[in-house]
């Protein structure tokens, strides 16, 4: 069996979302910034919740999945990196927009704190909290079946799958990228997808299941 803990639904594999999203802001203050960064796809979809004129602004993206998003809802993606790594984004964004006022809108929790990052570097970044994530609750019945293949998004869907289950040394994770490995404990058998893209996750998975059966 292939689960796939994000909140977005596939039909040719098990659901199991992990996490929940909460608003957290009902206005953004875009006064003082000319340009936005996105460092998730669902940063986007609250900021459109929120307040749609986040459209009129130049965007960074952070993330295939992300740039995707913000395209798909109407906004302009100025520049995403090819991979994410802190170095390059930092050089990038300080040959590029050292003269742009950027808002980074946010969750509350980040598994990378880019505003720290980045003033070290000498670029001020502002900041804005719009949205919280949460765990889902389960119960032990729900648990993944031995040897199954499970999908991690996000370094929030690796915490809170342990909050709600135990890992089975059988199972095998499939990780949408280096930043949610870093989370997972070094005990678990893992690969990482060719793409941070929930559809290369899967092909990944399908591999897997495929060997397996051999």
């Amino acid at each position: 069996m292939i689960y796939l803990l994000s909140v977005v639904e596939h039909s040719d594999v098990v659901s199991l979302p992990m996490i929940k999203f909460n608003l957290i802001a009902d206005s953004i203050d875009f006064a003082s910034y000319d340009t936005l960064m996105f460092t998730s796809k669902q940063a986007v979809v609250s900021a459109d919740e929120i307040d749609e004129s986040w459209k009129n602004y130049p965007c960074i993206a952070i993330g295939k999945a992300t740039k995707k998003k913000i395209e798909e809802l109407g906004g302009k993606v100025i520049y995403t990196p090819e991979k994410f790594y802190a170095k390059t984004l930092a050089e990038d964004i300080k040959s590029y927009f050292s003269d742009k006022n950027i808002l980074y809108l946010r969750p509350k929790k980040v598994s990378f704190n880019s505003k720290d990052y980045l003033s070290k570097e000498g670029i001020a970044l502002g900041e804005q909290i719009i949205y919280e994530t949460l765990c889902q609750s389960y119960l032990e019945e729900d648990k993944p079946e031995k040897s199954a293949t499970i999908i991690f998004t996000s370094p929030s869907t690796i915490t809170c799958f342990f909050r709600n289950f135990s890992w089975d040394k059988s199972y095998t994770a499939v990780l949408i990228g280096e930043a949610t490995r870093e989370h997972l404990p070094s005990s678990c058998r893992y690969v990482v997808a060719e793409e941070p893209l929930i559809t290369s996750c899967i092909e990944k998975a399908k591999e897997i299941t495929k060997n397996s059966d051999i």
